[in-house]
């Protein structure tokens, strides 16, 4: 999930906006734009992540540049590196590795605690 937002208890803005991905390594290749929009919408679509214990990463730029992709399509190569880094954040953070996705690959001590 990510976003460009203010925070909750500020006025909706237009300039609001929220771009909803999903990624299932053993099943697709590459992360999918599965929710988009802007203003009430995209606070919607933050509330709901939130509600579900879903992580929320603010980053202006990249919300920019998702919100131009179809929903239901990959995201785009220029969005990949950061895509994978919060990814494999969210992975680490949460102790779970999807299917198709090997957790050693991802630590990036090498295994070490």
């Amino acid at each position: 999930m990510v976003s460009a937002k203010n925070g909750p208890n500020t006025p909706v803005s237009d300039d609001e906006l929220a771009v909803a991905l999903s990624y299932q390594p053993a099943q697709e290749h590459a992360p999918r734009v599965v929710a988009k929009g802007q203003g009430w919408v995209a606070r919607q679509i933050v509330e709901i992540a939130e509600a579900n214990n879903i992580e929320v990463r603010s980053d202006s730029d990249l919300a920019q540049i998702l919100a131009q992709v179809d929903v239901d399509s990959e995201i785009p190569l220029e969005a990949f590196t950061v895509v994978a880094e919060i990814l494999s954040y969210v992975y680490q953070r949460n102790k779970a590795w999807p299917d198709g996705i090997n957790s050693a690959a991802t630590d990036k001590t090498g295994g070490a605690p």
